[in-house]
């Protein structure tokens, strides 16, 4: 599932190639009914909250994408009047001056107005790339729970855009147990972890890689896949731990696989 900076870069692309001018929106697939709403409309903006992204097009209309686990745009540059064939199920097309997207296997592809849009908002915790973010939220949450953190990380309600890569890399980098009781974590640790949330969190925004290991680390065995950057935890079970040699360990926690260095998280 994409995490939360990967819906920040697209929210920013597609304000590039779409924002301010009118857009054809279409439905190749059939099951986006109501794209003939946003269709020839302009798109206003774009605005994203954890892993949900929103294209405000004038006139009131809000497209609400979540890509889920297997959603996906895919960006094709237009030339001429011929538009390409879809491939595969289209649930949404966008077609502008210059470029065109295709948007597959989203879990939601819906419009909505603006007060469903603040019913989305108001089930989400912060979402640490946006300059309103409030992370006491997400602290007063932590405090007051039995449910481990690592498990908290990844609730949506408490930190709205973490996925499992910066859940496991972010308790790594802080020496953090993932199955320590939320209320168990101290202020000063949290403080920590958001603020490096935070900067991780804009790298990958920026690069468009998730990049958490730090450059002494940066060596040894390579990434769990090719082209991706190193991690500390993330994939890696029975292979050594970079920073202690210890053997990194997983198991599933809430139906995900957490990964954790036994040494460097006790």
């Amino acid at each position: 599932m994409p995490e939360g900076h990967t819906l920040h870069r697209l929210a920013r692309l597609h304000q590039r190639r779409f924002g301010g001018a009118p857009v054809a929106v279409s439905s190749p697939q059939g099951r986006f009914a109501d794209a003939a709403v946003v269709d020839g409309r302009v798109l206003r903006r774009t605005s994203v909250w954890g892993k949900h992204l929103f294209h405000h097009y004038d006139g009131g209309p809000i497209v609400h994408v979540h890509l889920g686990l297997y959603g996906a745009f895919t960006e094709w540059p237009r030339e001429g009047t011929v538009l390409p064939e879809p491939v595969g199920q289209v649930r949404m097309r966008i077609v502008g001056a210059d470029y065109g997207t295709d948007l597959r296997g989203p879990t939601v592809c819906e419009v909505i107005d603006e007060g469903q849009v603040s019913g989305v908002l108001a089930k989400l915790g912060p979402d640490p790339l946006r300059n309103d973010a409030d992370p006491s939220w997400a602290w007063n949450r932590i405090t007051k729970s039995r449910r481990p953190i690592g498990a908290l990380l990844m609730d949506q309600t408490v930190v709205a855009g973490v996925g499992n890569v910066y859940r496991n890399e972010l308790l790594s980098r802080h020496h953090i147990d993932p199955f320590r009781p939320g209320r168990d974590v101290g202020q000063s640790e949290f403080d920590a972890a958001w603020s490096d949330l935070v900067a991780l969190m804009k790298v990958g925004l920026r690069r468009g890689n998730i990049v958490v290991v730090r450059p002494e680390h940066d060596q040894g065995p390579p990434s769990y896949r090719a082209g991706r950057p190193r991690t500390y935890v993330y994939r890696r079970a029975g292979e050594a731990c970079r920073v202690c040699g210890d053997t990194i360990r997983t198991t599933v926690l809430e139906g995900r696989n957490v990964f954790w260095c036994p040494t460097c998280q006790k």
